[in-house]
């Protein structure tokens, strides 16, 4: 063969039995970035049922990677909290704009990590996407349904406004992968928090692809930071930063090897709020997210202000 035609070969494309499969290594995402985890490691993603086939490698986040992502929320949260309830409500209804564009990426994703038929794993996106939506709406909302002018004896104005706690840290559902975490991720930051999520443990694709969404929408650099990894290695020390105001359990009900129960009384160090799992002790479930959702999710992670003005006479 010459040359001329050797090069020719080298440069054809490769047929589909000859192509070598791009194998993908999910990244963490902190701070509006991606980044590999300070400790260097990785461990595989398989599909749900029989099959178990190999997904992708994703990075195992590290108790510094969760100190990380602390600070870029920190630093996020006042920017965050003092924007407009209106322009809250545009940016992540910007994120379900692009949510839907990628509707086929995360049913697929979905139905391998869940073990769903395609039809099934639509539907799911669909529901994930207008919850995103219904939790959207309700940023400028909230201060007229959780405030309020108060009746005084005197001549005094008495008003009360939720405000945001500050950094909330979450787990993310372990069965439901995509949304059981829209529901657990959209109410706390609607109201003006910033975020640290540490992911599924078998099932965080959904989740890694949320978070290229999330990279390319309007939301600002540090409000919402995802983990992958471990479970148990990760959550006892975003329970116990004391840097966090609030954390939600739900994903600890189904993690390996993590009591939940542990959690809780290590946020209660610096008196965090605590959104725990249903029932009690090894009793204690992973919420069903089907049903249409209701306000206590957001109310969980506000406070409320209340103002005392005087009346002109």
């Amino acid at each position: 063969m010459s040359p001329t035609a050797s090069r020719r070969k080298a440069t054809e494309p490769a047929t589909p039995e000859q192509r070598i499969e791009v194998r993908k290594t999910y990244k963490l995402y902190i701070g509006g970035a991606f980044s590999r985890s300070e400790s260097g490691r990785t461990y595989k993603i398989h599909a749900a049922g029989r099959s178990g086939r190999f997904l992708a490698n994703a990075a195992m986040g590290s108790r510094k990677d969760a100190r990380d992502a602390v600070v870029a929320a920190r630093d996020a949260f006042e920017r965050w909290a003092m924007a407009t309830a209106y322009n809250r409500g545009q940016v992540l209804y910007r994120v379900a704009e692009l949510m839907e564009g990628r509707r086929g990426q995360f049913a697929t994703e979905v139905a391998a990590a869940e073990g769903l038929t395609p039809a099934r794993a639509d539907k799911v996106v669909s529901a994930a996407i207008d919850r995103w939506v219904w939790y959207a709406g309700w940023s400028d909302k909230i201060a007229q349904v959780l405030g309020g002018v108060n009746p005084v004896a005197g001549p005094y104005f008495n008003i009360s406004a939720p405000e945001p706690t500050g950094v909330v840290a979450a787990l993310a559902p372990q069965c439901s992968s995509l949304l059981g975490l829209i529901c657990v991720l959209a109410p706390i930051v609607v109201s003006g928090n910033t975020e640290v999520i540490l992911t599924s443990e078998h099932r965080p694709l959904p989740a890694v692809t949320l978070s290229e969404v999330l990279a390319t929408s309007d939301v600002p650099a540090g409000v919402i930071n995802l983990i992958t990894g471990r479970t148990a290695e990760v959550a006892p020390w975003l329970a116990a930063h004391q840097d966090v105001n609030a954390v939600d359990l739900a994903g600890a009900a189904d993690a390996d090897g993590l009591a939940w129960a542990d959690l809780e009384r290590a946020g209660a160090d610096n008196l965090k709020r605590v959104l725990r799992p249903a029932g009690d002790g090894a009793d204690a479930v992973e919420p069903d997210w089907s049903p249409v959702p209701d306000l206590t999710r957001i109310k969980a992670y506000l406070e409320t202000k209340t103002i005392w003005h005087p009346k002109g006479g």
